[in-house]
């Protein structure tokens, strides 16, 4: 009777407890802001991708060193990175050049990662999982957000002009 005096709904918001809880209010005001804070809490979240690195045995050096820079920055992204080396022809004969590759990998990359997966073959390929560490990600974000502090001026700083000049 009173939330139709009010001109608003009757809500049951318990209905199993003894006795059931209800409230008196704007039931479409109310599913309204539910959708804001479902649609808010989906954009904040992050959805981690699995990336992948191709590797080959005998790759050189700056090759590597730019592979391995983006690994890098995957890995501190947030996302999952699958590292592989792909093996073709008489090359398998030499699959130890390949494991080298990817314990070397995880070795540089320990600082930001965790080794989700041991090398292991799989057919022409040898494939390791890094999974990113969490510690990384936070240190990452408070960086940025120095870095974006550091460009907004404080308080009411002006720059003062010199009439000299």
């Amino acid at each position: 009777m009173r939330a139709v005096n009010a001109g608003l709904d009757l809500v049951e918001i318990a209905p199993t407890s003894k006795p059931p809880v209800c409230r008196v209010m704007d039931y479409g005001k109310y599913m309204y802001e539910q959708s804001k804070k479902a649609k808010l809490a989906k954009k904040k979240q992050h959805t981690v991708q699995l990336k992948e690195m191709r590797y080959r045995p005998k790759i050189e050096e700056h090759d590597y060193r730019f592979k391995t820079n983006h690994v890098r920055e995957f890995l501190e992204q947030g996302n999952k990175v699958r590292v592989f080396v792909r093996f073709s022809g008489r090359e398998m004969a030499h699959i130890d050049y390949g494991r080298k590759i990817l314990d070397r990998i995880a070795e540089e990359m320990e600082d930001v990662s965790t080794i989700g997966q041991e090398p292991k073959l799989d057919g022409r390929r040898m494939t390791m999982i890094l999974n990113p560490k969490t510690s990384a990600l936070k240190a990452k974000t408070k960086r940025s957000q120095d870095a974006e502090d550091k460009d907004k001026p404080v308080g009411s700083e002006k720059v003062q002009e010199n009439s000299d000049r």
